[in-house]
């Protein structure tokens, strides 16, 4: 299976990942294509500049979730973190979402399991 690798730093986010994690909808789709009910929020990392390239790559690629009326759509990429946790990269497709950010949901609390704090770097593989 071909993938890639993206490396950025941990950055806290506004909570509007868990917001959107938690609807019914999106946890549905989550869990069937993910194999994994999500945790209710998500770990923001700020791209390195090498990898925001790859992620205008990725805008056009993925799996596509599917919005209830009134929502934004979103993409994303089955993954691996630390260790090979499986876990997933959420690419929203929102007006004015910042260009060098992307969002990673798992089962678990990352930052807990991970003990893993602002501005630690990470690197994730992303498949394709």
């Amino acid at each position: 299976m071909e993938h890639l690798f993206v490396k950025g730093k941990i950055i806290s986010g506004k909570g509007e990942g868990a917001k959107f994690i938690k609807l019914p909808w999106v946890t549905r789709q989550l869990t069937e294509k993910l194999g994994f009910i999500p945790y209710s929020g998500t770990l923001n990392i700020k791209l390195s500049q090498e990898s925001l390239m790859l992620k205008k790559f990725l805008k056009s690629k993925g799996t596509e979730i599917l919005p209830a009326t009134g929502f934004c759509r979103g993409r994303f990429f089955e993954a691996y973190l630390k260790d090979n946790l499986k876990c997933a990269v959420v690419v929203p497709e929102v007006a004015n979402y910042p260009e060098d950010v992307i969002e990673i949901i798992a089962p678990v609390n990352l930052r807990k399991k991970l003990q893993l704090k602002d501005g630690d770097d990470v690197e994730i593989k992303i498949l394709l």
